[in-house]
């Protein structure tokens, strides 16, 4: 079997933690999963070395097994995680200017939403309309999953092995089935790049949602304005969808990702 080669000498070796470590950055490498035996092949381990610690990251929550397969893959918790790290935070305080950009031009309010593991949306930036009325979404508000533009237009931009993995995790956690036109509806998100729909919680509001792309393409957050029509207002859905666009691809370059090309908007 074929050995990994040495790593520097650490001061205070901790092999366990290694091999664990080991095994989250394996993973995250291989978005297609990797069986038992792969992990220890490309480890350069026996499988012994390595079950024990399969069970304890999966017990943890950190891997888990594919449902129609024995692949194992990372799970949305260290997601998570890094939404408690500064560069989540950074994320956040490059978005408000332009999110206040958005408000002002569109006299909506804007927020921003990222997915948790819980198979919730979670708010981690807000801007309020500067007139009256507008809707307020305090920051650090959550939504279900499968109640969230962000949350359909975030998981329509997924690799399909991640967003398998995020509705499985819907599913178990709300002892439920993903809505049945889930997949045609995910689909023709992807299609046309953004999602514009009326709210799931509130009548009069409709809501226009863009992904944030990271470096890869794949969304680490959505910006929605949750548009409310006012009388006298010239203000339209095609308005807010051509600004929208606009400040989701500044907002994906500045955190380092890319603007794909989307199809051109309707007039």
């Amino acid at each position: 079997m074929k050995k990994k080669a040495p790593k520097a000498s650490s001061r205070y070796p901790t092999p366990a933690l290694e091999k664990g470590l080991d095994i989250l950055e394996l993973l995250a490498s291989e978005p297609s999963g990797l069986t038992k035996s792969d992990v220890a092949r490309k480890l350069g381990r026996a499988i012994s070395e390595i079950f024990r610690m399969l069970s304890c990251l999966e017990e943890r929550g950190y891997i888990a097994q594919s449902p129609d397969s024995d692949n194992y893959h990372l799970t949305l918790h260290l997601f998570r995680l890094a939404q408690e790290h500064p560069p989540i935070k950074r994320m956040a305080m490059q978005a408000l200017p332009i999110m206040q950009q958005v408000a002002h031009e569109l006299s909506q309010s804007c927020h921003l939403g990222v997915l948790n593991d819980e198979g919730k949306v979670v708010i981690i930036a807000q801007v309020d309309s500067p007139v009256s009325p507008g809707l307020h979404v305090k920051a650090g508000s959550v939504v279900d999953l499968m109640h969230a533009a962000a949350g359909h237009v975030i998981l329509a931009h997924q690799t399909q092995e991640a967003r398998a993995r995020a509705i499985q995790t819907w599913c178990k956690l709300n002892k439920a089935e993903a809505p049945r036109d889930l997949t045609s509806h995910l689909a023709a998100i992807k299609k046309r790049g953004y999602e514009e729909k009326e709210s799931y919680v509130m009548e009069g509001v409709i809501n226009v949602t863009y992904p944030v792309l990271d470096e890869h393409g794949y969304a680490v957050a959505a910006l929605i304005v949750p548009y409310l029509r006012r009388i006298g207002d010239t203000t339209t859905t095609t308005i807010v969808r051509h600004s929208l666009k606009r400040a989701s691809s500044q907002l994906s370059k500045e955190i380092g990702g890319i603007s794909r090309e989307r199809p051109k908007l309707d007039t």
